[in-house]
């Protein structure tokens, strides 16, 4: 199975009043994503299934992909290692799935895979891991297909 994280892009802090799941992304934000959405579409396999977080600034993010995309609140900021996995059906899913989500869960995620204890690795903003899953001699392993930044697309 492949399980592809999106970091959303970069979006400003919160305003007076306004709640985390409301934070919107700037224009920097905006052209990030849009790269990363050109690369990922010429990247992603037939079948993917897209996971959000429901937070405005992930939506943004998925939204530059221009292909259908679930919401799911278990994706939200605050989300556990376990949610992401649950929610992804990793390692059994038929089909690969993107997850667009936040730091530090998608970096918790990264760490528990590849047995590196609790503390997240870093991700950039906006930045894209394609892992996969496979069995080797009775051994469930995880690798790394591809890491990308929106400033090296």
């Amino acid at each position: 199975m492949d399980l592809i994280l999106w970091r959303h892009a970069e979006a400003f802090d919160a305003q007076e009043g306004e709640s985390d799941l409301e934070r919107r992304l700037t224009p920097r934000g905006e052209k990030h994503a849009e790269r990363m959405a050109k690369w990922l579409e010429q990247q992603l396999p037939e079948g993917v299934r897209i996971l959000c977080s429901p937070a405005v600034r992930t939506e943004q993010t998925v939204q530059a992909l221009r292909r259908k995309y679930k919401v799911r609140e278990a994706l939200a900021p605050g989300a556990s290692v376990h949610d992401v996995l649950e929610a992804s059906a990793w390692p059994e899913a038929r089909n690969p799935v993107l997850v667009v989500g936040h730091q530090p869960t998608l970096g918790a995620v990264i760490s528990h895979l590849f047995g590196m204890g609790p503390e997240p690795i870093a991700i950039r903003k906006g930045a894209v891991w394609w892992l996969r899953s496979r069995l080797r001699e009775g051994q469930l392993q995880t690798v790394i297909l591809a890491v990308m930044t929106p400033e090296k697309i």
